[in-house]
């Protein structure tokens, strides 16, 4: 995912910025405690002190004689009001004893019940292979790709987890056959692998190396080594390609001369140069290993440089019609014209005619200040993701657009980082549930 403050005026030639790496907010899963047992000596103690007193009253007593009334009325008295007291503390025990136990038991059913429907959203047949998963008439393989970032994907604080992967590939698998990633970090490609193994499940991955150019290819490195060992321990049967950089020219215009300076300037030159040895490392990685997989980038839908597409096998393009101030009504045609005039033009005219995909693109659903609720002919909601849903996907597909939807999930950290739109561009909210949309019909290619 990108991220969309500061962004410059030419981004979309006459609109504002992106930024870059997609991860996701961590929600931890309810883990259910031990279950305990209690009060089974206490009952027993209890009863027994309760039968021992009925017995020791005096009518039990062999001794007894009529002139001894006045004195053994005054013991029956105590040993009544003793009864009495013993029975009521007895039964107060009792009270007490099955009060606990049941709220316990409550809550350990509850925290069970917790624990086994962490993942709700999706149910199995059977509990122990994600394969049963059953599927939810609602949803539609209409959509080209999705954009996705495990959940709790980003350092230092990797939260992610394999359950909660499995879970989104049961559902995205029902929108789509392709996923692509940004980044490496926190063990995702080999998740998101594992899982489309457990799920038995029609998918194809774009892996994705999230490299910058400030810290002497560290980042870069350590993402390349676990794409590799993804590779080797999964082979390459669900992967459709290795995507070096993510918005990577962008930033570095940004940060070096500013966001308005040109990709194919000397300063765009020089951030290419870093970016194509990365590129070029990734490549021979793949040969190493005797392998056969394209490599390519994702930037912003006008910073490509053409020194980059050059050295790659495919580009993929950020192409946002809400940044470019543009109606929900219109943001579908909007997309493929800037598409096809700004980035697969570019693309068509090298010899190594790289493919060229869109990114992201989608419809925000809702900001978190009035101030971003509008982009001026359009609003954030779920009746603008609608009508551009119901407007792209179908015509993208029947005109052989390869597109990437903009984004499986809400992103609630985002929300918290960067406010306004920035979380809220999900089909589905942060907990896996389908948002108040219908999904097209239509069949993707």
């Amino acid at each position: 995912m990108a991220y969309y403050q500061n962004r410059p005026q030419n981004y979309y030639d006459d609109g504002p910025s992106q930024n870059p790496f997609d991860s996701t907010h961590n929600i931890p899963m309810t883990t259910a405690g031990p279950s305990t047992s209690h009060g089974d000596a206490m009952y027993s103690q209890a009863a027994t002190h309760s039968l021992a007193d009925v017995n020791g009253a005096p009518y039990a007593n062999q001794s007894y004689k009529p002139g001894d009334w006045m004195e053994n009325s005054k013991s029956s008295n105590r040993r009544s009001k003793m009864i009495v007291i013993g029975s009521l503390v007895g039964l107060a025990v009792l009270i007490i004893i099955g009060v606990v136990v049941g709220v316990l038991v409550s809550k350990h059913k509850s925290s069970s019940s917790d624990s086994s429907n962490s993942n709700s959203s999706v149910k199995q047949t059977d509990p122990n292979d994600p394969s049963t998963f059953i599927k939810n008439p609602a949803l539609h393989q209409a959509f080209y790709g999705i954009a996705y970032t495990p959940e709790g994907s980003q350092l230092p604080n990797c939260g992610n987890s394999l359950a909660n992967v499995i879970t989104d590939i049961q559902l995205m698998s029902q929108l789509t056959t392709r996923i692509r990633l940004y980044g490496a970090d926190c063990n995702q490609s080999a998740l998101v692998l594992e899982a489309i193994k457990q799920t038995k499940v029609n998918m194809t991955v774009w892996l994705g190396n999230y490299n910058v150019a400030t810290d002497n290819g560290a980042a870069y490195t350590r993402q390349r080594d676990e794409i590799k060992n993804a590779i080797q321990t999964y082979g390459t049967d669900h992967i459709g390609g290795i995507t070096v950089g993510n918005e990577f020219m962008l930033n570095y215009l940004t940060a070096n001369g500013g966001a308005q300076t040109p990709p194919n300037s000397p300063t765009g030159d020089t951030g290419a140069a870093i970016l194509i040895a990365n590129i070029k490392d990734t490549r021979d990685m793949i040969s190493s290993m005797q392998l056969s997989i394209p490599v390519g980038t994702a930037d912003a839908g006008s910073y490509f440089n053409t020194k980059v597409l050059e050295a790659v096998d495919y580009g993929m393009a950020n192409v946002h019609p809400w940044f470019a101030n543009v109606s929900a009504e219109d943001a579908a045609a909007w997309t493929a014209s800037f598409f096809q005039t700004t980035d697969v033009a570019a693309a068509t005219v090298l010899s190594n005619d790289p493919k060229m995909y869109i990114a992201e693109t989608g419809w925000p659903t809702q900001s978190s200040d009035a101030g971003n609720a509008s982009n001026g002919p359009g609003t954030a909601s779920e009746a603008g993701l609608q009508i551009f849903l119901d407007n792209f996907v179908c015509q993208a597909n029947a005109n052989g657009t390869g597109y990437f939807f903009f984004e499986y999930f809400d992103e609630p950290w985002k929300d918290a980082e960067f406010g306004g739109v920035e979380g809220w561009w999900g089909l589905f909210t942060a907990n896996r549930t389908l948002k108040h949309i219908t999904i097209p019909t239509c069949q993707s290619p």
